[in-house]
């Protein structure tokens, strides 16, 4: 039986896989922007892909090129502006969404609505026409707002599985893994904290109480803990500067969670990653918890499990953040000319 908050089965280091099914196409939208490029070479450096798809308004040609040369199988296309974008999706699997612009610092995730909301509807929009059975992870923030956007911009296509659809929060168990390892003197690949809720400031809730290995903190250092993992995003871009936001551990996490997920599609078995979905699990249509992965996306949403009190009051004052981001999201398909 897998364990609840098992550790994800397809760390970086461990991509490798023995199933003879390693076959897949992958594209990566916004393939030449600082999320685009290194989650682009670490991609290309898995054996789980042999096809890599990058897409980008500018520069994609010399991105591909330039990876085209690494000694590893897949074979890596580079398309240009919105002509080429069909083309680059047709017979995906999985396509990668890091598109957008990154945070500066004083803005909030919610400061790049309009620009990504925009930008993540007409990619959404390609990928219903060109690659509907295709899983979708979005990277592009608001991701509170970007996936409600995917789904109902599927929804209108008559092709939305919400089985394959997801957020990508994965950076949020990374930090969590990696902040209470320090704390702890763990080793940070042997911890794992599932982050439940959304993926902005208040709405990250780290489940440190369902930690592994058990961990413990007084109130207080768990508070600044908390705190630490929801605002770690605002720590990179205030130390980028005004150069961006967080690029590289993000590329990381957008690896990792395609990884997992190309094993489950491989029939690897108890991979479970955390991720922002269609959800039942609250009074929230969408909730980030453990998910079970499987050949065909979401096999089984683990939920929540044993809350502490702590816990569940960040969950409830979570709540109206969330369902207002949700909103907004699908407005703004319900508005769209």
């Amino acid at each position: 039986m897998f364990s609840r908050i098992a550790r994800p089965t397809a760390t970086l280091a461990r991509s490798l896989s023995t199933s003879s099914q390693n076959n897949a196409k992958v594209a990566v939208l916004g393939a030449a922007g600082g999320i685009g490029q290194p989650l682009s070479l670490l991609l290309k450096n898995s054996p789980l892909v042999s096809q890599l798809s990058l897409y980008d308004i500018a520069h994609t040609p010399g991105v591909a090129a330039d990876l085209s040369h690494i000694e590893t199988r897949a074979q890596v296309t580079g398309y240009i502006g919105p002509d080429q974008l069909g083309d680059a999706l047709k017979g995906c699997e999985v396509v990668v969404i890091p598109a957008g612009v990154p945070r500066k610092p004083g803005m909030t995730r919610d400061d790049l609505f309009n620009t990504n909301a925009t930008i993540v509807a007409t990619l959404a929009n390609a990928c219903a026409i060109h690659c509907p059975k295709a899983m979708i992870c979005i990277i592009s923030n608001p991701v509170n707002s970007t996936i409600p956007i995917t789904s109902e911009v599927m929804k209108k296509h008559g092709v939305y599985n919400p089985n394959r659809v997801f957020g990508v929060t994965t950076l949020d168990i990374v930090r969590a893994n990696t902040f209470v390892a320090e704390l702890k003197g763990l080793d940070p690949a042997r911890v794992n904290v599932p982050v439940v809720g959304g993926h902005a400031g208040k709405t990250i809730i780290p489940l440190i109480s369902q930690c592994t290995p058990k961990v413990e903190f007084p109130a207080d250092k768990l508070s600044a803990l908390t705190g630490r993992i929801q605002e770690a995003g605002t720590e990179v871009v205030k130390a980028k500067a005004g150069a961006g936001s967080a690029t590289l551990s993000m590329a990381y996490a957008g690896a990792r969670f395609t990884f997992s997920l190309l094993d489950a599609m491989n029939g690897k078995e108890g991979v479970v990653e955390c991720a922002f979905v269609r959800s039942e699990e609250t009074e929230c249509k969408y909730f980030s918890t453990p998910l079970l992965l499987g050949k065909n996306g979401i096999e089984k949403n683990l939920g929540l499990g044993k809350l502490s009190a702590f816990e569940e009051k960040l969950i409830a004052e979570a709540m109206d953040e969330l369902k207002g981001s949700i909103k907004k999201g699908e407005d703004f398909v319900a508005n769209m000319k």
